[in-house]
């Protein structure tokens, strides 16, 4: 008795492994996960700094680090469980992961107490300076709007082109036809002194 009393002493409780599967699942679903320290931040500030960047489209999540460890041990690119080091918080990002970075690098300019940590972004790590990178890069929206302009701007030049080059066909063909209207060639040719002659004789006979 007193040996399954340990064994299940042992187990890993159930709200654990629902922690470490939440984690797990957020991993999965996030274009990137930004690592924080947010010792020295109040009440107050940590509820700004979740309304910041749920406005990127990110969520903040504080779990134990044992069990982000325990979640990601398997999966993670080497060297992300040296970040879950102190009070750590997770930046998990939706589709623009740039948003989340800006809104992390601006509150950190305000509060000194966040300290970015570095991330993970496609499988890869990312140091601090590389997530104050990210945050340089276009907004999703305006890198869309960018592409799009890219895209269309050969398709305008080529419309441009098939234009210009419909108005030059257009005006070499009217102005064959002009040529041919005003040459001599085109007119009816006079009758002939002999076909004159024998229309007049036709007719007196």
């Amino acid at each position: 008795m007193a040996t399954a009393t340990t064994a299940d002493s042992r187990a890993p409780r159930a709200d654990k492994v629902a922690v470490v599967d939440e984690v797990r699942t957020r991993f999965a679903d996030a274009e990137a996960v930004l690592f924080t320290e947010y010792r020295g931040l109040d009440v107050a500030q940590m509820a700004e700094l979740r309304r910041r960047l749920l406005d990127a489209d990110c969520g903040y999540k504080i779990f134990k680090n044992t069990l982000v460890r325990r979640a990601l041990a398997d999966t993670a690119p080497n060297g992300t469980l040296e970040l879950l080091l102190g009070p750590t918080g997770l930046a998990f990002c939706g589709k623009d992961p740039s948003a989340a970075a800006k809104a992390l690098r601006s509150f950190a300019a305000e509060h000194d107490a966040l300290v970015i940590k570095g991330g993970v972004l496609a499988g890869s790590l990312l140091s601090d300076a590389q997530v104050r990178e990210l945050a340089d890069l276009p907004a999703r929206d305006e890198l869309m709007a960018q592409m799009l302009g890219a895209f269309a701007a050969p398709l305008t030049a080529l419309a441009s082109m098939m234009n210009s080059l419909i108005a030059e066909v257009s005006g070499l063909v009217q102005a064959l036809i002009t040529e041919r209207q005003h040459s001599p060639a085109a007119a009816d040719p006079a009758p002939s002194a002999d076909v004159a002659g024998a229309d007049v004789a036709g007719e007196s006979d």
